[in-house]
């Protein structure tokens, strides 16, 4: 029996693009977002997900898409990221697609040269195209960076700071 690659489509613009179903941890509504200052264009900002919060970046934005007004099947696909969860609002979440190996292209050395280090592959299902994405590599090339940040460094952001003031610590 061939080997099967388990994905989770969906799409953003008119294409379709999938990520392995064991980095997906849910997918939700478009709740609001808040901005958070001096973040990249395609970062729409932070939510509160059950009491998490949660990095949202707009693939959209992030592929260079051209803007497309917000509708009711926006979603956000929400994958863990170096011991975090980050969201990727998408244009819709299609289905969970099981691709055979062997209909599964290899990315091209084309995709690297280009800073598309995040494709992984091509898989053929139905008669189209899938553009097949590592989370890991598309969110580090989006600057969410391993969380190996010192003490020093933390000791210097605003919510450590007031955290440390209050519980009286300095």
């Amino acid at each position: 029996m061939e080997r099967e690659l388990h994905i989770v489509g969906f799409q953003v613009g008119r294409e379709t693009y999938g990520v392995p179903i064991t980095s997906l941890h849910e997918i939700v509504r478009v709740p609001e977002v808040t901005a958070v200052p001096d973040a990249p264009n395609y970062m729409e900002g932070v939510i509160n997900l059950r009491g998490k919060i949660v990095s949202v970046i707009d693939l959209r934005k992030r592929f260079g898409v051209k803007e497309t007004a917000s509708t009711r099947r926006n979603r956000i696909l929400v994958v863990e990221h170096n011991g975090r969860l980050c969201g990727l609002i998408v244009d819709s979440a299609t289905e969970v697609i099981k691709i055979p190996a062997g209909d599964i292209e290899p990315s091209t050395a084309v995709f690297h040269e280009g800073g598309l280090n995040a494709v992984t592959g091509l898989g053929k299902y139905k008669g189209r195209l899938i553009v097949l994405l590592d989370t890991v590599r598309l969110l580090q090339f989006s600057g969410l960076k391993q969380d190996a940040t010192t003490e020093s460094e933390t000791e210097r952001t605003p919510a450590t700071a007031a955290h440390r003031a209050a519980h009286g610590r300095s």
